[in-house]
């Protein structure tokens, strides 16, 4: 894929690549995280990515975006060639790419629906309020959150924070969604919440998906295909079946435990 000219995103097929990596290396200082790392990601699935802490999972989809600059390698996504987009081109880029952090990222002195509101205004100009209103309101609807429109996110567990963060990014209706940690720090049913809504918001949405986890069962519950990052490259990938079958004994430790 050719790098695009600003506000030309090529229509992807079902199951062809909307993000390849190709031979990506990063590191700080003098310990290397991702080395000669190749991976795509295809149109309308949700790809796992799992990995011991400090593997190089966030370094991996911050790249995608440049919210970490590359050493080198090749990133395209959605027809952008990712290390060598202008400012201009960048910030279209990430108009296309939502990025849910490990934690809600809300701005405390806005309420939810000024948290909502303000990525629209921001990114998408739209000051009209019935049309702040509409979207808004769908996006809390989607996330099952319609009554805390008007609370602060200090009045909202952790995993209303994060559910309220997911609806925040996806109100840009965004083609490739990247999940960092998801369910980390949530209890059981909390997480079981969040995996169903990535789950849904994918089918809903037809968006790709690269979900960043530890979390095992978050795998099992959301992923399409999963890729274990290991020593900086991809060590094994397959369907959630085939990775616990594994002989691997480093592999079998995720699987197993």
């Amino acid at each position: 894929m050719k790098s695009q000219p600003l506000g030309a995103i090529p229509e992807v097929k079902e199951g062809e690549a909307v993000a390849k990596i190709s031979h990506l290396n990063k590191s700080f200082g003098d310990r290397a995280i991702l080395k000669d790392l190749s991976i795509d990601l295809l149109k309308g699935e949700n790809l796992v990515v799992i990995g011991r802490s400090g593997a190089g999972k966030s370094v991996l989809i911050k790249c995608m975006v440049r919210l970490i600059e590359p050493d080198s390698g090749d990133i395209n996504v959605l027809g952008f060639d990712v290390p060598r987009l202008d400012v201009k081109q960048l910030r279209e880029l990430r108009l296309q790419v939502g990025f849910s952090f490990q934690g809600s990222a809300l701005y405390d002195s806005m309420t939810v629906r000024e948290n909502l509101e303000f990525p629209l205004r921001r990114n998408l100009g739209i000051t009209d309020q019935s049309q702040l209103n509409e979207a808004v309101e769908e996006a809390l609807e989607d996330v099952g959150l319609s009554h805390t429109i008007d609370q602060y996110p200090s009045e909202l567990s952790g995993g209303m924070k994060k559910r309220i963060g997911i609806a925040r990014t996806l109100i840009l209706k965004p083609k490739i969604m990247l999940y960092d940690e998801p369910t980390a720090g949530l209890d059981p049913i909390t997480s079981g919440e969040i995996n169903e809504l990535i789950v849904k918001f994918r089918d809903k949405y037809h968006t790709s998906s690269i979900i960043i986890t530890h979390d095992i069962s978050s795998a099992r519950a959301t992923g399409d295909r999963i890729v274990a990052l290991m020593d900086g490259t991809i060590k094994k990938e397959g369907t959630f079946e085939e990775m616990k079958a594994t002989d691997d004994p480093e592999l079998a430790r995720f699987f197993n435990y």
